[in-house]
């Protein structure tokens, strides 16, 4: 399957016009620093990008990054201007022909921002460890629709673990199916290579996730995957794909669930391009100034991370108040495209 992935992607697609469905081909309404980002990416890096959302969390400036099946670069050459000349970016991939274009431009690149802080490897993302890349090395490793594409995506998650820093994090993007697929579908090299039959069960992904060591894998934003090819609906049309994007923080002893210790927040509004809310994930939007109730795990990912400067931190650890409402197990997703809604915890 990882020959089949890599001509799919090194040969048989050339830009993004190839693909046979939308699973891996859309940003979304991209914040106008974002688009101002990608307006300086060479031309021949962006035609042969085949994302499925963004990547790109707040507090990026000076932050050591590692993408996860970079391809073309893209996604590394936007950060790369975020971060700045004291950030670093590197970026993996295991496609031949993609890691050449990403390669080709560093030069390009490197004039047009002033500054040369971006890195490419060949490499198998399952395999890191193959790479010389030290323990806690990086704050931050996003991935773009690469990690369904990946035959052992345990080892991804428990590698993705080791390389980060304590208070770091994993953002990513990527495609879930609504129930687990089978395995003659799996086997299908079209529905793989098109992010769909490689997807996992959004359930046996965050338990996957909780076993490598990210106790609380949070929602951000997701959108359900309409398939217009016909021929590819029938043969997979019955199961539900949607399009997501997960922060996993990699902080010791989280608790399972949304416990409520009768404590707040307030936000400074002081991140840029962030400065009247923070968007924790898809429960925790956060007004300026706004006092908000927050559960012992969302009080710690503010407060042990490079977002703790941002927020005052209200209440202690004293009395626990039970488990906060709404803490359920339904699938995460929204059936039809929504807008984000503000409340407490979950």
């Amino acid at each position: 399957m990882k020959k089949s992935v890599q001509e799919y992607y090194g040969k048989t697609l050339q830009s993004t016009q190839d693909l046979k469905t939308d699973a891996c081909c859309t940003d979304g309404d991209l914040p106008r620093h974002i688009k101002q980002a990608l307006s300086n990416i060479n031309n021949e890096v962006l035609m042969r990008y085949y994302g499925c959302g963004l990547v790109a969390p707040q507090q990026l400036e000076g932050m050591r990054i590692l993408d996860l099946g970079s391809g073309s670069g893209r996604d590394c050459y936007t950060l790369a201007q975020l971060v700045g000349p004291k950030g670093y970016v590197l970026g993996v991939d295991m496609t031949e022909e993609q890691h050449a274009i990403a390669t080709k431009h560093t030069d390009y690149h490197a004039e047009k921002f002033g500054y040369a802080n971006v890195e490419f490897r060949l490499g198998h993302i399952e395999e890191l460890d193959k790479l010389g890349l030290a323990d806690h090395s990086f704050d931050i490793i996003i991935s773009n629709c690469v990690i369904n594409l990946s035959t052992d995506k345990g080892a991804v998650l428990r590698e993705a673990h080791r390389l980060l820093k304590p208070g770091g994090e994993m953002y990513f993007s990527d495609v879930y199916a609504d129930r687990r697929i089978p395995q003659h579908l799996i086997n299908d090299p079209i529905l793989y290579g098109e992010c769909l039959s490689g997807a996992l069960y959004w359930n046996d992904f965050h338990n996957l996730a909780k076993q490598c060591g990210f106790t609380d894998p949070r929602l951000v934003e997701d959108r359900p995957l309409a398939i217009d090819n016909q021929g590819i609906q029938m043969l997979i049309g019955h199961i539900g794909f949607y399009s997501a994007t997960y922060r996993l923080f990699k902080i010791d002893e989280l608790e399972p669930a949304c416990e409520d210790y009768g404590q707040a927040v307030r936000y400074k509004g002081t991140i840029e391009h962030n400065e009247e809310q923070f968007i924790l994930d898809k429960h925790h939007i956060i007004e300026k100034d706004r006092t908000f109730p927050v559960c012992g795990n969302t009080y710690r990912m503010l407060n042990e991370t490079r977002f703790a400067k941002h927020f005052e931190f209200i209440g202690s650890w004293n009395t626990h108040y039970g488990i906060f409402a709404g803490c359920g197990t339904d699938i995460p997703y929204s059936k039809e495209n929504d807008s984000h809604h503000s409340s407490g915890c979950c």
